[in-house]
C-alpha cells in the first residue's frame, strides 16, 4: 500500500475509472451478443434494431475513451457485415 498521499488519491481514483470502463465495456458486450444472436436466428428485423443500438453503444464507448477510435470503427464494421450478409 502506497504511503504518499497523492499516491493513496490514485489508487482511489484508479478504481474508480476502471469500475467505470467495466461497466462500459459490460455494456457494449451485451450489444453485441445481441446483435450476433440474431444474425445466428437469421432474424433480419431483430439483427438491424439491434445494430443501431450497438453502433450508439460503441461510439459512446470510444468518445469516453474507453474504447479506441479504429476499435469501434472495427466492432462496427464486423456487426454491419454481418447483419447484411443475412439481409
Amino acid at each position: 500500500m502506497a504511503n504518499i498521499k497523492s499516491a493513496k488519491k490514485r489508487i482511489l481514483v484508479n478504481e474508480t475509472k476502471a469500475a467505470r470502463n467495466k461497466a462500459i465495456k459490460s455494456k457494449v458486450k451485451t450489444c453485441i451478443k445481441k446483435v450476433e444472436t440474431a444474425v445466428a436466428n437469421k432474424d433480419a428485423e431483430a439483427a438491424k434494431a439491434a445494430l443501431k443500438v450497438a453502433i450508439v453503444e460503441i461510439n459512446k464507448a470510444g468518445s469516453k475513451g474507453v474504447y479506441h477510435k479504429n476499435t469501434c470503427s472495427r466492432k462496427i464494421s464486423r456487426l454491419a457485415k454481418a447483419v447484411n450478409g443475412i439481409a
